[in-house]
């Protein structure tokens, strides 16, 4: 699975999303730049991490146990993006798993938490540091039609994850 095209699924219930939009968020996160895929609240998505700045900022989280600040890259040409190159809106992830791969490349499955908007770029070496301010995520009501329905889905996608041999099976675990 690579940064360009990421398959996602969404595990959370609705009482995990409002714990999630509960806890607290730090005031400075390192910032994950990816190219073409935009990660979500609540989304597991597995990527593929292949620039040292990015396998640093993974190491150095995984040693640490915090979350990373996911961005999108503006244009997906840009190898190495300086702050100008990311949208200002990204989503805090924590990470779920840590495969090194055989090329160098590392593949992590990352949960999206909550979305915040870069206030600054505080340090672009080894990687990118930003003060972050969160967004207040509004709860939503769900009826039971509606959760039905979510689970349905969830049990879709599930299905999809598992008879996909383009997914790490690591994916359905996630």
């Amino acid at each position: 699975m690579s940064e360009d095209n990421p398959e996602f699924i969404s595990l959370l219930s609705p009482e995990e999303e409002e714990e999630m939009n509960n806890e607290d968020v730090p005031d400075q996160v390192p910032i994950l730049p990816l190219r073409n895929t935009v990660l979500y609240p609540g989304v597991v998505i597995p990527i593929t991490v292949g620039r040292d700045k990015s396998i640093q900022l993974i190491n150095d989280a995984r040693q640490e146990d915090s979350v990373i600040g996911v961005t999108a890259q503006k244009s997906t040409d840009v190898e190495d993006p300086d702050a100008k190159d990311l949208y200002q809106t990204g989503t805090l992830a924590k990470i779920l798993k840590h495969l090194k791969m055989p090329d160098g490349n590392v593949t992590v499955i990352i949960q999206g938490k909550k979305r915040f908007s870069i206030q600054e770029i505080t340090n672009t070496d080894p990687y990118f540091k930003a003060s972050i301010q969160p967004f207040d995520e509004k709860p939503i009501e769900i009826d039971d039609e509606q959760r039905a329905m979510m689970s349905t889905m969830k049990d879709m996608a599930t299905t999809i994850v598992n008879l996909s041999p383009n997914i790490p099976s690591e994916a359905t675990t996630a």
